[in-house]
């Protein structure tokens, strides 16, 4: 049998002010820190193979609190963009609260929790470049590393640790559970939380969170 833990980063400092982070790249807080620490007391005794990570801090800096926790400071590590945060575009940096008032309560809950609705694309200083990601969009390029890159290491019998972000998790556990677009609409991932799968082969056998 083999496991593949997922986490979402500890608390991070936009998290802490309310903001929308995307792919600014923020560190944790201090509470994050301490999320991630109790993140690898809840995973002692499982003994890591592989982990993967995106390429912002506040994720790497997590799973290297993680490692640190669980004396498994060796364990080979993967990071890559495919595992970012989605892009919000032009509500990067700003206030979600202030965001509500603006364009509505409604309006924002769409753009956050949707399946296929991205935020507005202008381009502002914090992204210059005019992107935006629906969850949709996320998971067509977080999905595709991880059935390619990842899955397989967990199929072939190896204990697998991914760090990584609210929106590429929901794309992952999504696709793991079965949800329908409505049923990930209601699906948020809280920081420094494990989610063990535990597998047999190809085939999931238990799904905890202790």
């Amino acid at each position: 049998m083999s496991k593949l833990v997922l986490i979402r980063h500890g608390e991070s400092q936009w998290n802490l002010e309310n903001r929308f982070t995307g792919w600014v790249d923020v560190d944790i807080t201090a509470k994050g820190e301490a999320e991630a620490k109790a993140a690898g007391e809840k995973l002692k005794g499982i003994k890591f193979h592989v982990a993967f990570s995106s390429v912002l801090k506040r994720a790497n800096h997590t799973l290297e609190i993680v490692l640190q926790t669980l004396g498994q400071t060796d364990v080979p590590i993967h990071k890559h963009q495919a595992l970012n945060e989605r892009h919000y575009g032009a509500l990067q940096g700003l206030n979600k609260a202030e965001t509500a008032q603006k364009y509505g309560e409604e309006q924002v809950k769409i753009w956050r929790r949707s399946y296929d609705v991205p935020p507005p694309k202008d381009k502002t200083d914090l992204n210059p470049e005019g992107i935006s990601e629906s969850l949709k969009d996320t998971a067509a390029r977080t999905l595709p590393y991880f059935n390619e890159m990842i899955l397989p290491e967990v199929h072939n019998g190896k204990n697998v640790l991914v760090v990584a972000h609210g929106n590429s998790l929901r794309s992952i556990v999504m696709s793991l559970d079965n949800l329908t677009r409505d049923e990930v609409l209601e699906l948020n991932i809280p920081t420094g939380s494990p989610i063990i799968y535990e597998y047999l082969g190809e085939k999931i056998l238990t799904k905890t969170m202790p």
